[in-house]
């Protein structure tokens, strides 16, 4: 009877807790629910041009100095240590980039080679999915389309080639985020997110709100120069496209004191092949494509991904998620470090439109990334929501931001998850 009165007691305070921030969010929700919308029904309204077409290696201005890095996740970005104190910022894409090695040494008739991915009946070559020409050694920028009937046609111009202002000088949206928007740890999934999220999102990256806190995340510079040159029916054509797939998950978590040896490759974690080569977990999350040659080479929109995680840390992420870290001790209630995430989220972490984006089974790397930048005030946005998340995370450690995505990224998710799943709290 004690240890169910006692969980009572903790839900009943929990929802107290975060009774301040639920009011402080719906007052602000009637006018999110117009801006969203003004957003997403261009008709009558002025299509603003973008301000300017700078190429997407333009280097983003940003604030840095006050980041304290000894907090930072470094599994997230891919990355083993701190940036130096004067990193520079990566870009993408900036002419004379040097030829990448592994490109450079396959030979013409591997690069035209048709190749088929796992369930598709369409062939493409090595350099129809790289996009590698005599234009574009490196490759990059193209939208390789496995599967058509997996979102919605004919794809619209925004996710087939970029924003029009920027021409060669831009990237898809589908050559990062796939042609479904399943994306991939290094990036985000913006599929099956209320569309109104995402426009906010694009306009924040548009408005220098949002960026990385590592330098050497140069996806996330790409982002703010085509933010900058997207216009607003450009932003409404990419959100009602993504927003309208049926997202799936592609994230399995597994709980482990060893890894599969791997080396870094493009912010990401890639397993070396040494057969029963392990290394110890340590205090990490690594994430891995479950097949390296479908997600690396392929770009499988079906791609699935093994995020490894720490024994125990799915258990301790639940305290923190489902209840802020509270408890009971000796009958006294100990405030916890962070306020329950279904407060805003959704008591399923589903998400609740037309703002509030769904966690569940999402990737750890990114949802560490986002708490660690928002956390450090390089992430802000547009409306109320991210000051609000500010207060919650302010106070989590390293560890702390590995347990909550280690629960977070095993949450169940319906499969094919129904975008109405985002209309209710």
């Amino acid at each position: 009877m004690k240890p169910r009165i006692g969980t009572i007691v903790v839900g009943i305070a929990c929802l107290a807790l975060g009774a301040a921030i639920q009011r402080a969010y719906d007052t602000r929700q009637a006018t999110a629910s117009q801006s969203a919308k003004a957003e997403l029904t261009p008709e009558g309204a002025p299509k603003a041009a973008p301000k300017a077409a700078a190429p997407i290696w333009t280097v983003a201005a940003v604030e840095r100095s006050k980041i304290d890095y000894s907090n930072q996740p470094f599994w997230a970005w891919g990355v083993t240590e701190p940036p130096a104190p004067d990193e520079k910022q990566a870009v993408q894409g900036a002419p004379g980039t040097p030829v990448n090695a592994r490109i450079a040494s396959l030979t013409p008739e591997e690069l035209n080679r048709k190749r088929r991915a796992r369930g598709s009946n369409l062939e493409f070559s090595f350099a129809e999915i790289r996009n590698i020409n005599a234009e574009n050694p490196n490759g990059g920028g193209n939208v390789v389309d496995w599967f058509p009937d997996d979102h919605p046609n004919p794809m619209p111009d925004i996710i087939k080639y970029g924003p029009a202002a920027l021409g060669k000088n831009g990237r898809a949206c589908g050559s990062c985020h796939l042609s479904d928007g399943s994306g991939r740890p290094e990036n985000a999934s913006p599929a099956g997110l209320p569309a109104g999220y995402i426009v906010r999102q694009l306009t924040d990256f548009k408005n220098d709100l949002r960026h990385s806190s590592d330098a050497r995340k140069a996806n996330t510079n790409t982002m703010t120069m085509l933010a900058k040159a997207m216009t607003d029916d450009e932003m409404r054509q990419a959100a009602e496209y993504f927003s309208a797939v049926r997202w799936r998950p592609h994230v399995r978590v597994v709980e482990t004191n060893l890894v599969p040896k791997t080396q870094i490759q493009g912010e990401l974690f890639i397993p070396t092949g040494e057969e029963g080569a392990v290394e110890p977990i340590g205090n990490r999350i690594i994430e891995v494509p479950t097949d390296v040659d479908e997600n690396q080479v392929l770009r499988n929109s079906r791609g699935t991904w093994i995020a490894y995680v720490p024994v125990g840390s799915i258990k301790k992420g639940r305290e923190l998620v489902t209840n802020g870290g509270m408890k009971i001790v000796k009958g006294q209630i100990v405030q916890g470090k962070t306020t329950a995430c279904g407060t805003c989220h959704g008591e399923d972490l589903l998400g609740v439109a037309p703002d509030v984006p769904p966690l569940a089974g999402r990737s750890p790397s990114y949802l560490a990334r986002q708490i660690f930048d928002i956390q450090q005030g390089v992430r802000n946005g547009s409306n109320s929501n991210v000051t609000l998340m500010r207060m919650v995370v302010e106070k989590l450690t390293a560890e702390d931001i590995i347990n909550i995505t280690a629960y977070l990224g095993s949450r169940p998710v319906p499969n094919p998850a129904s975008n109405q799943l985002l209309t209710r709290r």
